[in-house]
This record gives C-alpha cells, sequence and structure tokens, in this order.
C-alpha cells in the first residue's frame, strides 16, 4: 500500500532559463535556486520556493534533450508537468501499471533532489505529464531511523 502526498511542484519549460529566474526574483521577490544540470533527464532546472510547493523551469540539456521538443512544439514555453509526492515510489509505480497507466521509465530515476521519480504517461492521466517522487518526509524519516539505529548500536 502506497499514499499519495503533497504537490511538490510545477514545472514550466522555458526558452530563457536566466530571464525566467529574474523574472521569479527580481519581480516577483521569491527565491530562486542556482541552475542545476541534470544530465541524465536532458535538462537544466532552477527551483522557485513559495514556501509551500515550488516552481521547477526547465531549459534543455543537450541535443536529445526532451524539453528542446516540447519547446519546438510549444513555442512560448509552458507547463511541463506537475509533481507529487508519494510514500513510495516503486509501489505507486506498481499500483499505477496495474491500472493501465503506462509509465515512461522501467525504474524510477533519480530527480532534481537526488531522490527517485517516476514519469507517468499523460495520455493516461488527463492529459498532463505526471510525475510521482519520493516524500521529502519520508526521506528525512529514513535518515533519522538510520541515525537511532546507528546510536543504538553503539550503546
Amino acid at each position: 500500500v502506497w499514499e499519495l502526498g503533497i504537490l511538490n511542484h510545477v514545472a514550466i519549460a522555458v526558452h530563457d532559463l536566466e530571464k525566467s529566474s529574474n523574472f521569479y526574483r527580481d519581480v516577483l521577490k521569491a527565491q530562486v535556486s542556482e541552475k542545476q544540470a541534470l544530465p541524465d533527464h536532458g535538462v537544466w532546472t532552477v527551483f522557485v520556493n513559495l514556501g509551500n510547493t515550488k516552481i521547477e523551469l526547465l531549459h534543455p540539456y543537450g541535443d536529445k534533450s526532451p524539453i528542446a521538443g516540447f519547446l519546438a512544439k510549444n513555442k512560448d514555453g509552458g507547463m511541463h508537468h506537475v509533481c507529487l509526492e508519494v510514500d513510495d515510489v516503486w509501489k505507486a509505480m506498481a499500483s499505477v501499471k496495474e491500472k493501465g497507466i503506462r509509465v515512461l521509465d522501467k525504474e524510477p530515476k533519480i530527480g532534481a533532489h537526488g531522490k527517485p521519480v517516476v514519469f507517468l504517461h499523460p495520455k493516461d492521466c488527463g492529459g498532463v505529464l505526471v510525475s510521482v517522487k519520493l516524500s521529502d518526509l519520508v526521506r528525512i524519516a529514513q535518515r533519522l531511523i538510520c541515525s537511532l539505529q546507528v546510536e543504538l548500536e553503539q550503546r
């Protein structure tokens, strides 16, 4: 059994990462991260922290970037995907597959924050590309449990 968590972020594909970052930082006064390369995903990312969620700005990285194809079809850029947190990515992946939802990868990949993520086919999700990632809270809990186990073993 797995549980759905919170909206982690909305991802927006942009033609000009610096211009978009400046808009969120300088005009809207949001906290904006440094850009990060994710070669395995073919993207540059910048996160805009909104307090209760984030916006992920995506820009193509390399010639085979899926974002380059998205931007070619969407001349102004636009919403690329929504990311939802789950407490168990692997169980969620198996469950949605059992219900006929296509998953775009055979196994979860490590995403922008170092956590497993898997994408669900937009044609099976009301026209929206959906990603599910391991919850930040689950990772924190796992680290705490490991720390406690080490401490108990040392006693």
